[in-house]
This record gives C-alpha cells, structure tokens and sequence, in this order.
C-alpha cells in the first residue's frame, strides 16, 4: 500500500522539487542582479560618496543611504508581486497542497526572505562605499 501511495504522489512531488529548485535558482539570480546594480550605482557615485565622508558623514550614514536608495526597486517589486499574487488566488489554489493561497504566514515568509535577500544585496556594495577614501575619490 506504501507502493501504491508513494506512486501516485511521485507526480507531485516531481513538480515540487522541480518548482523549489527554479524558486532557489530565481532567488540567487535576483540578488546577483540587485547587487550588480547597486554595485554599478556605488560605482557611478564614487565622488559623491568621497564628497559625503569629507563633509563629515559615518560610514553607517553611507551604508543607511546606500541600501535605502538600493531597495526602492525590490520594495516596490514585493508590493506589486504580493497583491498579484493575492489578485490571482484562484489559480494558485490548484497550485498549492496543504497551505491556502492567502496564507499570512506563507506570504509574510516568503517577503521576509526576499527583503533579506535585498538588503544582503546592496549591504555588500554599500559596505564597500562606506570604505571610499576622501581624498582619492576627490581625485578620481
């Protein structure tokens, strides 16, 4: 009987893995491309930042200004992402088993996940900025 019940929820359980690995696959593919713009952007502004540190602002106001300004998109993008998701319940109940598509504790998991996975993401760059010499981005 185990047989029997494990060859029937194979189907699923394929398309489980399946879908968890895409999911993995798209989350580090999302934080590469937040930390390669927010790089790019810290890159571009590297006198201004020099400007900042020479009038007096600390490496924790580079970094406060760098991650606020670097999650804008993917703040933007979990509000729009999580009322589509809500928007389309219908579908997604056929899509999920043993948890209901308006879960508060499935949504609220997964926008914890990926805003940690955003700020992960420009925190790095931002670190980097905050360490920008005056004097050599002055000069540069």
């Amino acid at each position: 009987m185990e047989d029997r019940l494990g060859d029937s929820s194979a189907g699923r359980r394929f398309d489980t893995i399946l879908l968890s690995g895409f999911a993995v696959i798209a989350l580090l593919l999302a934080g590469m491309g937040i930390y390669a713009v927010v790089a790019h952007s810290v890159g571009q502004r590297t006198r201004e930042v020099g400007i900042r540190v020479a009038l007096g602002a600390t490496g924790k106001d580079v970094v406060a200004l760098v991650v606020r300004e670097g999650m804008t998109a993917p703040v933007i993008g979990l509000a729009i992402g999580v009322m589509g998701s809500l928007a389309f319940t219908r579908v997604l109940r056929s899509a999920l088993y043993g948890v209901s598509a308006t879960s508060l504790v499935a949504h609220a998991s997964l926008t914890a996940v990926l805003t940690l996975v955003g700020v992960v993401a420009c925190y790095v760059p931002a670190r980097r900025a905050a360490r920008v010499d005056p004097a050599v981005a002055l000069k540069a």
